[in-house]
């Protein structure tokens, strides 16, 4: 196999996707690029099966805040045994579709978006539904349209709870003149800094408070509505009158108002800038090359955000492909890829708690702003103690250890250095092998 080949090969399996499985990058390497492009034509997996919907998880949700004074310990330590239940289930249904799939692109793409559109677990009220916000308003569009994906992620009862918009009340409508409530500005301050036009967008705190006027009467029904636990808008809520958002005023609409307001979020330039900005960081380089970023800006400007053409944009990319092991593993990616290349795949239990120690536990960022996507972030002295450790602990858990220099072979072929391959083969084991494979640089990083 011409050498080459096989390092677009391994940039392809492991920057666009995890990292090969057995057999895998000698078929990659007739066709990197084209291999990678081809995934964007696949549908994303429809994860669900025993997996519950966020809709009926809302309402028991509800119900149980609405009869949380008279919950006795027994019924309260039972809700947290079913609310544990629903996340190891999402969480081993995440994993094993990523360390199983053959369009392991489409599910870097989910978490990229998800990370994107954070909902934290952090908040307790949203336990029972973030893995279902992924499945539900992420996955269906990572490939799709950029402004259908941002309207399903703001109009998600997992988001609208976690950025307490479901608290926001208009002050001049009826339910704000009959309470004495006002707005709650995190969701349309985050939509704003986060989600759309980002930090330096251009926007002001005027254009903050237009936005959280504007999204008033966006919230989730109620108990006694007919579909509880669904998005819902509440006109009683909503703040009345025309606002200013960005130099354009809104006229009195309703959902509409809202909505509108949306598109033209999604179709501006400053969204376009911060968008192929993240997409370069997180597929390139952790510094992309401004021209990258401009070009990939563009596409997605000239195409209304088509997110497929955005994404192809990024692997035509000549940055993208020039050296392997730029970009450091993430906790979570360095699982998923030990998953794929060895085929042991831990039960959730033991998957959580990795990335729990590791400090990427599952759906528990620290802030909206998600997990970070950058090198200095993930490999401190600690952090890299942490991963030698996990990578022995992996290795001791695996149930008939392969040989580790086929391992080896298969991820990294020629590209691994032979002082790697040497340490490799010489184990005294092949479980130190395998671990010795999982903590070397080039598999710390993708």
């Amino acid at each position: 196999m011409v050498a080459a080949a096989l390092t677009q090969a391994v940039i392809a399996a492991t920057r666009f996707g995890f990292a090969p499985r057995a057999g895998e990058l000698t078929s990659i390497a007739q066709d990197p690029e084209g291999w990678v492009l081809r995934q964007l034509d696949q549908r994303p997996l429809a994860l669900g099966g025993d997996l519950p919907q966020s809709a009926p998880m809302v309402a028991a949700m509800l119900e149980a805040r609405r009869d949380k004074r008279d919950q006795d310990p027994d019924a309260k330590r039972k809700l947290n045994q079913q609310l544990r239940a629903v996340y190891l289930a999402e969480i081993a249904a995440r994993v094993n579709a990523a360390s199983t799939t053959e369009a392991p692109l489409l599910e870097r793409l989910t978490r990229f978006w998800s990370n994107h559109f954070t909902v934290s677990c952090v908040r307790p009220v949203i336990r029972g539904f973030a893995g279902a916000f992924e499945r539900e308003a992420i996955r269906p569009h990572v490939a799709g349209r950029f402004v259908d994906l941002l309207l399903a992620a703001e109009q998600h009862p997992a988001m609208l709870f976690y950025l307490d918009q479901v608290m926001s009340i208009g002050p001049d409508s009826r339910a704000g003149e009959r309470f004495g409530r006002g707005i709650n500005e995190n969701l349309g301050r985050e939509m704003l800094e986060l989600h759309t036009l980002g930090v330096d967008g251009g926007y002001t705190q005027a254009d903050v408070e237009a936005l959280a006027r504007i999204l008033t009467g966006w919230s989730i029904a109620r108990l006694n509505a007919p579909d509880p636990g669904i998005f819902h808008f509440y006109p009683q809520i909503h703040e009345p009158g025309p606002k200013v958002l960005l130099g354009k005023t809104y006229r009195e609409d309703g959902l509409a108002e809202g909505e509108a307001a949306l598109r033209d979020l999604a179709n501006h330039p400053a969204t376009a800038q911060h968008i192929a900005t993240k997409l370069a960081r997180h597929f390139i380089a952790d510094n992309p090359p401004p021209d990258a970023v401009r070009r990939i800006a563009a596409v997605f400007r000239d195409t209304g955000g088509d997110l497929k053409r955005v994404t192809a944009a990024v692997v035509h990319e000549e940055a993208a492909w020039k050296a392997p092991f730029v970009k450091v593993r993430t906790p979570d990616d360095l699982v998923v890829s030990a998953c794929r290349v060895t085929g042991f795949t831990p039960q959730a239990p033991m998957v959580v708690n990795s990335l729990h120690i590791l400090d990427q536990q599952p759906y528990f960022a620290p802030s909206p702003a998600g997990w970070p996507d950058l090198a200095s972030e993930w490999v401190g002295p600690e952090a890299v103690l942490h991963r030698i450790e996990w990578c022995q602990l992996y290795a001791a858990r695996m149930p008939d250890p392969p040989d580790p220099a086929s391992l080896a072979e298969a991820a990294f072929g020629e590209v691994l250095p032979e002082e790697t391959g040497q340490a490799i083969r010489r184990a005294a084991s092949r479980r130190e092998g395998v671990a010795l494979l999982l903590a070397a640089p080039e598999f710390q990083r993708r």
